[in-house]
């Protein structure tokens, strides 16, 4: 990216994952080109990772009302009513090419993000499962994503007290350069706790807390599901979240504290899109603005190595009473 005397360009936008065509439609919409926040900002909500833009077509033909539902789409994970005031909350993602990219780290913080979206709506996680797909189990890399990534998400649910109850994996040559790692996590909650991620309430207190913000800074493993994997995988590698069960461990029980407290009005994970997307959808959903300052966010590297306007961290974004 360029300095902050200048304003980034085309090609600057293109590094970041966005289109050409994209790059002119935010230029048309702000009648001019964005700055570096503004560009990374869209990068991150207009990634495949964030965006769904392939496959929101398709996800908007499966049903998602029902007698038993009690959350939908729109919020961190579903939940259905199983009786005597109990939900099941559920969550399934994928986390395809960090897996390719960095196996043990990808899968394990694809389980870490999850377990999140569970008790961010008020629900303790109990379960997680797993559909893998890999090349054929004969070539060496197939071997190595195959080893990695059921390490990675067995060491994260084993650390963090959530057991890994089932699963499937399949073998198939073209999943032998891109892996395809599924998880999905299963939660149980008051129905009568539960809380939404709409921030309502004018003059409401944006907290942050959870991991400090990484060397990804803005940009974030969101820009990874909007590239190609090819020879410079390698040079992706810091693109990848390093996972820390053991923290996530106290955001659990933080999180959930807070709420049976009644201290908290809403709660967000923060996704690969960090404060860009929880802060934004947040506060779209109770149909009101925020404002936060971005360089704030403390980082994880000491050395000037996140910059000033990185916030890409991996922790919960709540609104307090």
């Amino acid at each position: 990216m360029p300095d902050s005397a200048t304003l980034p360009t085309l090609e600057d936008a293109l590094a970041l994952g966005l289109t050409e065509q994209e790059y002119e439609l935010v230029c048309e919409k702000q009648d001019g080109p964005p700055n570096q926040v503004e560009l990374a900002m869209y990068s991150l909500l207009w990634s495949e990772h964030c965006a769904y833009k392939h496959s929101k077509r398709l996800l908007r033909t499966l049903p998602t009302e029902g007698r038993y539902v009690v959350m939908g789409p729109g919020e961190n994970a579903g939940a259905v009513d199983v009786g005597g005031g109990l939900v099941c909350a559920f969550k399934v993602e994928s986390h395809n090419h960090p897996s390719a990219v960095e196996p043990f780290q990808g899968a394990a913080t694809g389980v870490g993000g999850i377990l999140r979206d569970i008790f961010a709506i008020g629900a303790r996680p109990i379960a997680v499962l797993d559909s893998l797909r890999f090349g054929e189990p004969t070539g060496a890399r197939s071997r190595y994503l195959l080893d990695e990534a059921v390490s990675g998400i067995g060491h994260y649910g084993n650390s963090i007290g959530v057991p890994t109850v089932g699963g499937e994996v399949y073998f198939e040559r073209p999943y032998e350069q891109n892996c395809l790692v599924n998880a999905m996590a299963l939660g149980l909650g008051e129905r009568e706790k539960l809380v939404r991620s709409a921030a309502a309430g004018v003059g409401n207190t944006l907290l942050l807390f959870g991991a400090r913000t990484g060397r990804d800074g803005i940009g974030g493993a969101s820009v990874l599901a909007s590239a190609e994997l090819g020879d410079a995988d390698e040079d992706k590698r810091p693109t990848v979240q390093v996972g820390d069960p053991f923290e996530e461990k106290k955001l659990l029980e933080c999180s959930l504290e807070l709420l049976e407290r009644g201290l908290l009005v809403a709660l967000q994970d923060l996704g690969a899109a960090g404060l860009t997307s929880s802060a934004a959808e947040m506060a779209s959903k109770a149909r009101l603005g925020s404002t936060s300052t971005s360089g704030r966010s403390p980082a994880r590297a000491g050395d000037g190595a996140v910059r000033g306007d990185g916030e890409r961290v991996s922790g919960a974004d709540a609104v307090r009473r």
